[in-house]
């Protein structure tokens, strides 16, 4: 176990992902800069619309200060390290802290047809997209949260990724959900085109 600040956000930071943040409160303006100092992580958390906040978040660590503003205010970039499970949260400064466990995996390995569909519909949306980037070793052990990172999904579905501690599961979920991504990008460059060719927009089905 071990107690580290805490910054929720409307975000689920994926391990791996890397994301831009304003940082403009005080008292995260004060987390932020004793993590500079020590060189240490903090955590972020997906909140609740009630302002809850989900027990499952991810370690983050400034790999990048973009600007520091006058008035403090900064702009850095942060990466996704390890998962942890609150276990406790503290409001004793004026950011709260929470003790922490970190959450584990089972051992059962990803189902070797999940990997390929999740690796070749990936390269698909590069492709469709015009993205020339190179895509995740398939090898690797973070490779379903990488694949992840690499894409839009929204709030709630990275935080379902995080929750899940079946890297067979996270990876068969993945597959779908890559699929449907590119399904989803297919049909609106068709649309797209459509409506570029003759200015009308023929009804899907049709």
């Amino acid at each position: 176990m071990a107690r580290i600040g805490l910054f929720p956000l409307d975000l689920a930071l994926l391990p791996t992902e890397r994301v831009p943040l304003h940082v403009f409160e005080p008292r995260y303006r004060e987390l932020i800069g004793e993590c500079l100092e020590r060189d240490d992580e903090f955590g972020i958390v997906l909140a609740k619309d009630s302002g809850d906040l989900h027990h499952v978040g991810t370690r983050a660590a400034v790999i990048e200060v973009l600007q520091v503003l006058p008035d403090g205010r900064m702009h850095v970039v942060v990466e996704g390290r390890e998962r942890f499970r609150l276990l406790e949260v503290d409001h004793d400064r004026s950011f709260d802290t929470a003790t922490v466990e970190p959450v584990a995996d089972d051992e059962e390995a990803p189902d070797p047809d999940d990997v390929g569909r999740s690796f070749e519909t990936f390269k698909r949306l590069q492709e469709t997209v015009g993205d020339p980037g190179e895509a995740p070793d398939p090898e690797s052990p973070l490779f379903d949260f990488q694949l992840a990172a690499r894409v839009d999904f929204s709030q709630q579905t990275k935080q379902e990724l995080l929750e899940l501690t079946s890297r067979r599961a996270r990876m068969a979920r993945l597959a779908v959900l890559l699929e449907r991504a590119l399904e989803a990008l297919e049909i609106d460059q068709e649309v797209r085109q459509r409506a570029h060719r003759n200015g009308k927009v023929t009804p899907l089905g049709n």
